[in-house]
């Protein structure tokens, strides 16, 4: 296709999107942002909520939500939902709200995670990640649409303009604040925080037994990537689960603001740790191949004892969440042979 074909399709694409949005928006009136959250919430009304009986009123709405993009209101709990990040699509899972869209391809896995279930079997994928499809979001009339600012800034308005929308910061080590923000979105401000609390208790039940049994053992956790091997801090997804169940990093493991440390095969020896779990994103195994290979590697604490675990990559990095969060735990107990706490 040539060039001049590629800008017309992208001109054709533009303007069908701006049409829908527009015939959408126009059935829900003048005031665009407030009527069109009012027309969802009462399309969805007829549908019922999570329960029979009236178990979802709207109790505490209207209600303004501050957020990173600055202040929205939302007029009713919302009951059609739609998150534009994975991990806020699994944040409204566990707060039991009912999910219309999502993004559900993400990396290179192809739908929704299994593990969710059934609480997404109805759910539409509206991605992919980088470009939401706004028509098909626009179709499912949304009460509240949640995202990102660092994966849709830029999509914002026009977001906005669909329905009410809520935007957190970004989407990892504040993934607790996350879902606290989500539950005031939706409502359920009060099973956010008993959630994130029966999480943080199990946590610290299950540190305690591992730091007992093991005698205060350090942890690494590095991850193979296709491009440069990473050992993950304490500001991590993963990083934040071990640092709530009070399990220690080696010393060159501890900085509290950076990301990652990069690492060749030279340096290969920063891994070191009593217990290393090792995880692999798609493309990464060949260089997980040669570091395994390596005589230095062969030389870690955790390799000569025995102690290197292989932990799933979509949990441990990806899915930062409190589904994530609770994988990681059960990977510890089992790998340190201590009660589950469940």
């Amino acid at each position: 296709m040539s060039t001049e074909s590629r800008r017309w399709r992208s001109r054709v694409a533009a303007a069908a999107v701006a049409a829908a949005l527009a015939v959408g928006l126009a059935a829900c009136g003048d005031d665009t942002k407030d009527d069109s959250a009012s027309t969802g919430a009462s399309a969805s009304a007829g549908t019922g909520g999570q329960a029979a009986g009236g178990a979802d009123t709207n109790a505490g709405f209207p209600r303004t939500i501050t957020h990173d993009k600055g202040t929205t209101e939302i007029k009713e709990k919302p009951k059609r939902i739609v998150a534009l990040d994975n991990s806020l699509v699994e944040a409204v899972v566990a707060l039991d709200r009912p999910l219309v869209g999502g993004i559900g391809s993400y990396r290179d896995q192809k739908g929704f995670p299994a593990y969710l279930g059934d609480a997404v079997k109805d759910t539409k994928d509206v991605g992919p990640l980088d470009s939401p499809n706004l028509e098909q979001i626009l179709a499912l009339k949304p009460d509240v649409i949640i995202s990102a600012t660092v994966r849709h800034e830029a999509f914002y308005d026009q977001l906005a303009k669909i329905a009410p929308t809520v935007f957190v910061k970004t989407t990892g080590p504040t993934w607790k604040d996350n879902i606290k923000l989500v539950g005031q979105a939706l409502g359920e401000e009060q099973k956010a925080t008993e959630k994130l609390t029966a999480y943080e208790t199990r946590a610290k039940k299950i540190g305690d037994a591992v730091n007992a049994k093991a005698g205060n053992p350090t942890v690494s956790v590095v991850r193979f990537l296709d491009g440069p091997t990473r050992i993950y801090l304490p500001k991590t997804f993963s990083g934040i689960v071990l640092a709530d169940m009070g399990i220690a990093r080696p010393e060159n493991q501890r900085d509290p603001e950076k990301f990652s440390i990069e690492i060749s095969e030279e340096q290969i020896g920063l891994a070191d740790a009593d217990y290393i779990f090792v995880t692999s994103f798609s493309g990464g195994e060949d260089r997980k191949a040669r570091f395994l290979a390596n005589p230095l590697w062969q030389r870690l604490k955790g390799v000569v004892n025995q102690h290197v675990y292989e932990v799933a990559d979509e949990m441990w990095m990806t899915s930062v969440s409190l589904q994530g969060a609770h994988v990681i735990l059960d990977d510890l107990a089992k790998n340190f042979g201590v009660d589950a706490a469940k």
